[in-house]
């Protein structure tokens, strides 16, 4: 194996949250497709959803795409995504970006086990938690 990938589930906000998540991490939408782009006949109001799309930002990539207007995708559950730092600056950036309309589960802190940590959860219900060593 070579790496592992997340791949992000949307209830229609897939564009929205990627332009979010490129304005916060300094990141890039790197491929995206809608649904009326795929062969054949596009369900009915799914012309404008994600179908796939590809976001990177530095070392980290993750792809993502919108789910079928009946199809509820839930809110994020008992998975986050964990992102390290090597710059403090840049960590408080990113976490207060993704805050925005967002909740945060632990404000940034230096903690016991060396690391300036903190978590939030994003207005599209994705959870992050920000990781900085303390050497």
């Amino acid at each position: 194996m070579n790496n592992l990938m997340p791949y992000l589930f949307f209830n229609g906000q897939c564009k929205a949250a990627l332009d979010f998540y490129a304005h916060a991490m300094g990141g890039e939408i790197t491929a995206l497709s809608t649904f009326a782009e795929m062969p054949g006949e596009t369900p009915p109001g799914t012309e404008d959803r994600i179908m796939h799309a590809t976001f990177k930002a530095g070392d980290i990539a993750f792809m993502a795409s919108d789910s079928m207007p009946d199809q509820d995708i839930p809110r994020s559950g008992p998975v986050a995504l964990s992102l390290d730092f090597t710059d403090a600056d840049e960590q408080a950036a990113v976490f207060h970006e993704l805050a925005e309309g967002g909740e945060i589960t632990m404000a940034l802190q230096d903690t016991f086990w060396g690391a300036r940590f903190g978590m939030v959860t994003d207005k599209f219900g994705i959870q992050w938690m920000l990781s900085l060593s303390k050497e």
